[in-house]
């Protein structure tokens, strides 16, 4: 078994303090990574809400279409025997 002195320790713990900064580092690109996603969620989550807002919109219009085409048809003359088909 090696012998432990103050060299093999003082050797350890630079490893230590360099693998400790790399993983420092890696946190932070993971943190960074992190918000980029939450941007990118966000950013659809708006859009998702801005399409339920047009096909709100469209879901209106076509309601007043069809009932102005109802009062349409109400309008036209009828012919005999129409109502048998």
């Amino acid at each position: 078994m090696a012998e432990v002195t103050n060299e093999l320790m003082y050797e350890v713990l630079k490893r230590v303090h360099q693998d400790v900064g790399e993983m420092r580092q890696d946190i932070k690109e993971v943190k960074s990574e992190l918000n980029s996603i939450r941007g990118h969620m966000l950013s659809m989550q708006h859009d998702i809400h801005n399409i339920y807002g047009i096909l709100g919109r469209h879901d209106e219009r076509l309601d007043r279409i069809e009932r102005r085409l109802e009062l349409r048809e109400m309008a036209e003359p009828h012919t005999p025997f129409e109502h048998d088909r």
